[in-house]
């Protein structure tokens, strides 16, 4: 199970993000792959002003403020 995250350095949500992510992690096993949108134009465009984005199964799960409740609820289905 791979979780694309999306992010971009100096983002203090980003932070938050990924620290819920890893706990989500303890209890379900699956991969983040951790993209930082400046490193690619279209990516910038599309999401920079949603950071972080969590997407699973090529859709959104959740962005912004990421909570452990929503992730855990959307990698359980």
């Amino acid at each position: 199970m791979i979780v694309h995250f999306y992010t971009r350095p100096g983002c203090h949500l980003c932070e938050e993000a990924r620290l819920m992510l890893k706990l989500v992690q303890e209890d379900i096993a699956f991969e983040i792959k951790e993209v930082n949108i400046e490193e690619n134009e279209a990516l910038h465009e599309k999401y920079m002003l949603m950071i972080p984005v969590v997407e699973f199964e090529d859709e959104i799960i959740q962005y912004g403020q990421v909570d452990y409740a929503t992730l855990l609820e959307a990698f359980l289905k």
